[in-house]
């Protein structure tokens, strides 16, 4: 057998829309985070850029279970001594209405140089429309 090595340059990439409505955070963020990343394809390498773009609309009407919605914290630093800034959930999505999602998104994906290379691959949007409708990218579903 022969090994094939496939790079960011020679890669196949397709483009995916998957609307977020309704449905649990923690899913489209591990769906997401697989199409991104390449795992879903036969010629996945762990060190390369092979993954496919992947557009998510209603992103700011994804769900959560429970008292989520009023308990779930993040928290941020500015760097500053006492810098920590804590933000609900539902705090965050009215000010960011994308960020919870990208930050599932990123969690969930390799620290370092190349995550942050493959978190560029998903694109976040909090109506139903994007700007990617030239690239006719194929709708999935969970």
């Amino acid at each position: 057998m022969k090994t094939v090595f496939v790079t960011a340059e020679t890669a196949q990439r397709s483009w995916y829309v998957l609307d977020a409505e309704g449905k649990p955070l923690g899913r489209v963020a591990a769906r997401v985070a697989s199409i991104v990343r390449g795992k879903t394809k036969p010629t996945f390498t762990p060190s390369q850029e092979t993954g496919d773009f992947v557009v998510i609309i209603n992103a700011d009407k994804v769900a959560v279970t429970g008292r989520k919605r009023s308990d779930k914290m993040y928290h941020h630093h500015t760097g500053f001594v006492g810098g920590i800034k804590s933000f609900t959930f539902k705090a965050l999505i009215e000010r960011h209405p994308t960020e919870p999602l990208e930050l599932a998104v990123k969690g969930m994906l390799p620290k370092g140089p190349l995550g942050r290379k493959i978190l560029k691959n998903a694109k976040f949007y909090a109506g139903p429309s994007h700007p990617h409708a030239a690239q006719q990218p194929t709708a999935i579903d969970l």
